[in-house]
């Protein structure tokens, strides 16, 4: 079906003519011969009443559609095309620019204005595919750059939407120079910490989408639009195989990690409006008092009831809080390179009225089936809403539930180990407040790569640990059925990590665990980030980051809270011990189930001289 229907669109758009058919004289729908003219959809959207068929638009269209109404200023619309290579042709360059500005009331081939979109102030930039197929020659450049550089200087969001054809051959290499000049230019957007959207509607190919539509921090797509940097005829050309169905298209490439999110025009508007409020003026948390807060005591449990309730099916997963705690929600897709992890979540939302960057494990409650192990895609996907976090200046909360990375051939072959490393960099390094929460089990290094934050907090009954249980006692035992005391031994609940240093902070849960009562678990989460947030955005950033590091770096040294860990496992082993010898007294020395010596031989190694405590 997609695959007929690019093959329509393809005709309908008029690839290779340069020209696009008046979407106002169409009477019926080309796809399911609906009557379109009675169609309050079709005339405000151009979007089909029945099956939903988004035509073409004009750019005076796409902007009555987008913006507020009488918000709209344009600038710059004097700049008009010459003939800067004489470019010899069956018909005048010359010729087909004036035809093209009488037949679409343009001077070129983009509109570029400010105006609001739900209350919020942004530059717009809207090419349009009628006017020499949107084809980006030196004037096209020449506005667009100038745009972004005006919503630099004026700090206003920029939002894109690209219908180009590609290169314009009339102005040869030139035309060519474009892609540099705007790539450029949209530099200046990060520099100011500005956020940049671009929409790809029907088509977007080319240099256009090679440039500065490729650049922004969030990127939408318009169903069945003919999305890529080469023409559809072109890969038709360089294929032995037919084409699979589908590709070349945005939701092909929302697939492969390459855009956000394929958007229907009916709900563009309001997610634009959304996104406006999220990333535009940001209100900061302060606390109330200088007091700091008294941690709540929670009682201890053991490692394997632990264990069960992290593991619970009913536990609440990332994806729960987020519905709870947080409110205009806005999700990311994709790591812009190869594809899109559902098990990672990534996107903005409000908490408090201030703008945040959440990242979540999910462990196949959408349908992913990875059971929440991370893939490559997922660790990128991770590093590009840290980098994001880090452009607007907002706070970086990770919800951790994962048993750990995805241990497949096909994932090492795609850089898992490097995936892993540098996101653990991006988050260490990242200048913004930062915050983990181990909402479940924390495993691996999936786990650490979000967990190297300014605060590390647990849920009561979470579990943070290297391996699993099953794992461990496999490689100790050699007999997973001993999973539940390798647990014991790996002291990978909440408690113990506080006590090693590891977690700053134990959430309470409801006293059957969080699945027993998801709201409450998350109305104390929530007032435990609350409090988190505002302390930190307290501190000088420098500060900040001088505190994360020292905090890692002291992992592992023997300190105070390795001293009172290792007070009770020595007092433990002494007990367990005298059990021992107690019973092969009884037993007599010839048994050699219960030799003092082999229990001894399994206790793990005390450090010696304050050095560093190894398991």
């Amino acid at each position: 079906m997609v695959r007929s229907l690019v093959d329509r669109l393809s005709s309908v758009t008029g690839r290779g003519r340069g020209t696009v058919e008046d979407p106002l004289h169409r009477e019926t729908c080309f796809v399911c011969d609906a009557r379109l003219a009675v169609s309050d959809l079709y005339n405000r959207l151009r979007v089909c009443h029945v099956c939903r068929f988004h035509y073409s638009m004009t750019a005076r269209e796409r902007i009555d559609s987008l913006v507020d109404p009488a918000t709209f200023r344009e600038t710059n619309r004097s700049i008009t095309s010459l003939d800067p290579l004489s470019f010899s042709s069956r018909v005048a360059y010359k010729r087909r620019i004036f035809r093209d500005q009488r037949r679409t009331g343009l001077t070129e081939a983009v509109v570029t204005g400010t105006c609001a979109i739900g209350g919020s102030q942004a530059m717009l930039i809207v090419l349009d595919f009628g006017f020499m197929g949107g084809t980006m020659g030196c004037v096209v450049g020449e506005k667009v750059a100038l745009a972004l550089e005006q919503a630099s200087k004026r700090k206003l969001p920029t939002i894109a939407v690209v219908t180009s054809g590609g290169v314009r051959i009339q102005e040869g290499v030139l035309s060519l120079m474009q892609m540099a000049k705007t790539a450029t230019a949209s530099r200046l957007l990060d520099e100011k910490g500005m956020p940049f959207i671009s929409i790809l509607a029907n088509p977007a190919t080319g240099q256009a989408y090679a440039s500065f539509a490729n650049l922004a921090d969030i990127i939408l797509g318009e169903p069945a639009a003919i999305v890529g940097f080469s023409p559809m005829s072109a890969i038709k050309e360089g294929s032995d195989a037919p084409l699979p169905s589908g590709s070349h298209t945005a939701e092909s490439h929302a697939e492969h990690g390459m855009i956000d999110a394929v958007v229907q025009r009916t709900e563009l508007r309001d997610l634009l409006a959304a996104l406006l409020d999220l990333l535009g003026p940001q209100y900061s948390l302060t606390p109330r008092e200088k007091k700091r807060y008294k941690p709540v005591e929670v009682q201890g449990t053991r490692a394997w009831s632990s264990v069960q309730l992290a593991r619970h099916s009913e536990r609440p997963s990332s994806v729960d809080y987020v519905e709870r705690i947080f409110t205009s929600f806005v999700e990311l897709h994709g790591d812009r390179v190869h594809g899109d992890d559902p098990s990672m979540v990534c996107g903005f939302g409000h908490l408090g009225g201030q703008t945040v960057m959440v990242l979540g494990h999910d462990r196949g409650r959408d349908g992913a089936g990875s059971g929440g192990r991370m893939s490559p895609e997922g660790f990128r996907k991770a590093q590009r809403a840290v980098r994001l976090a880090s452009k607007f200046d907002i706070p970086l909360l990770s919800l951790i539930d994962t048993p750990g990375p995805d241990p497949s051939l096909a994932a090492e072959e795609r850089g898992l180990g490097n995936a892993i490393a540098t996101t653990m960099s991006e988050v260490s390094g990242v200048d913004v407040p930062s915050i983990a929460v181990v909402i479940g089990e924390g495993g691996n290094a999936a786990a650490l790569a979000l967990g190297v934050a300014d605060r590390v907090l647990m849920m009561e009954n979470a579990i943070y640990s290297a391996v699993s249980p099953e794992e461990a006692a496999e490689m100790l035992y050699q007999d997973p059925a001993r999973a539940e005391e390798a647990a014991e031994s790996l002291r990978l609940t909440a408690q113990d990590c506080r006590d090693l240093g590891i977690a700053d902070r134990v959430i309470p849960e409801p006293p059957e665990g969080a699945h027993a009562n998801p709201d409450v678990a998350a109305r104390q989460l929530r007032r435990t980030l609350l409090e988190e947030i505002a302390d930190l955005q307290a501190k000088p950033p420098k500060r900040r980051l001088r505190d994360r590091y020292r905090k890692f770096r002291k992992m592992g040294e023997y300190n105070s809270h390795f001293r009172a860990a290792i007070t009770r496992e020595v007092d433990a082993l002494q007990g367990f011990v005298a059990t021992g010898v107690r019973r092969v007294a009884r037993r007599g020395p010839s048994d050699s189930m219960d030799r003092p010596e082999d229990i001894i031989t399994d206790a793990p190694a005390v450090p010696r001289n304050g050095g560093s405590h190894s398991a």
